[in-house]
């Protein structure tokens, strides 16, 4: 069984400087739209503020909320770009590059459906667009060095998703190859974000080599547990798949380095289960739902990040195929303000204090 090498467990009377989590923020992606406010970066967050939210997560792809080159080429620009999202109450949370990530590695049964991801003029050309997507991740890590920000949210791509099913039989080495050739691609892009301080955070997703707690450590294996190899968690992704979402929190919590608070639900039938019977979103088993609509037990997930000290942003990552967008976005930013921990300052039996020195605890001890 594979190990997360880089956990070291924990002892007995090791302490967590616990943090109160940031937030209400708003990933953009879902809301941006040609008819206003959602048709350009102010108005959205105008927009955003007034539902209460104070941070927002940049889909780097979209040229409404950023030139991404502009961004890792200058300083100024950046600071003009955090000025105007500052000037309307908000902060950058993260800059997103979940697309750009996907396409560092694409299975070639997907890439006529991967060709959107990328400049029309790369399309059906997956050198040039593997290219792309490499030097896209790189100016984010820029960028973000630029915007003070620490976190960059992405997808892993995949090479190996058409075989997860082991029938017909994987190929002796198959995994161990594909899991070699995705790390190779990824190492150059990690110690990038190394030299400039940012963490990648890849988002445990269907459809990535990176889908589960063990595909994450076969990887982290692969790139010698490099230190940026973090992970953005989002329990959604585990409710549709039947993973423990509270126990990875215990497992992973030191490489949680970004958060989507995004909901699911789980309801298997006598004719489907997990693999959904290739239904519509409103008619699989599993499926996205608005926050606090679904089943994911966020009191728990609230109460684990901030025991183990997460200090990163609470981002509602708003998918639902049943609701309005605007209503979830209302009524998920006061889900995330209901569910977030101001932590305390000092013990609750505070009033019941002993003395605290060595002397007095031999005594106690009888030594």
């Amino acid at each position: 069984m594979y190990r997360l090498f880089s956990l070291q467990e924990k002892r007995m009377g090791d302490e967590v400087i616990m943090q109160t989590i940031k937030g209400p923020g708003i990933f953009l992606a879902q809301f941006l739209d040609d008819k206003p406010p959602f048709n350009n970066l102010k108005t959205i967050c105008e927009w955003a503020k007034g539902l209460g939210f104070v941070g927002v997560q940049i889909p780097t792809w979209d040229s409404r909320c950023i030139d991404l080159q502009k961004a890792a080429e200058s300083k100024t620009y950046c600071d003009e770009l955090k000025g105007l999202i500052n000037g309307c109450g908000l902060e950058i949370t993260e800059l997103s590059t979940h697309l750009q990530g996907q396409l560092v590695a694409v299975h070639p049964a997907y890439d006529e459906l991967f060709n959107t991801f990328a400049p029309k003029e790369l399309h059906n050309n997956r050198n040039a667009r593997t290219e792309w997507a490499v030097q896209q991740l790189k100016y984010a890590a820029k960028a973000s060095q630029h915007l003070g920000l620490t976190a960059v949210p992405t997808f892993s791509g995949s090479l190996l998703w058409h075989t997860f099913h082991p029938w017909p039989q994987r190929p002796n080495g198959l995994v161990e190859t594909g899991f070699t050739e995705l790390a190779k691609r990824w190492m150059p892009i990690l110690n990038y974000y190394d030299e400039h301080g940012v963490d990648v955070c890849y988002e445990i997703h269907p459809g990535e080599d990176l889908f589960d707690g063990i595909t994450y450590e076969m990887f982290l294996e692969k790139v010698n547990n490099h230190a940026r190899a973090c992970l953005l968690y989002d329990p959604s992704h585990f409710v549709l798949q039947q993973l423990d979402y509270k126990q990875y929190i215990d497992f992973y919590h030191e490489r949680i380095r970004a958060f989507h608070v995004k909901d699911a639900e789980f309801n298997s039938t006598g004719k489907q289960g997990t693999f959904g019977g290739y239904q519509s979103w409103i008619n699989r088993a599993g499926r996205y739902r608005s926050p606090g609509d679904g089943q994911v037990d966020f009191k728990t997930i609230f109460s684990k990040l901030t025991q183990y000290g997460y200090n990163g942003w609470a981002v509602m990552e708003w998918e639902c195929c049943l609701k309005h967008p605007e209503d979830g976005a209302k009524e998920g930013c006061a889900f995330i303000q209901q569910h977030i921990i101001r932590v305390t300052e000092r013990a609750f039996d505070d009033f019941a204090q002993t003395e605290n020195n060595e002397d007095f605890n031999k005594k106690i001890l009888g030594i």
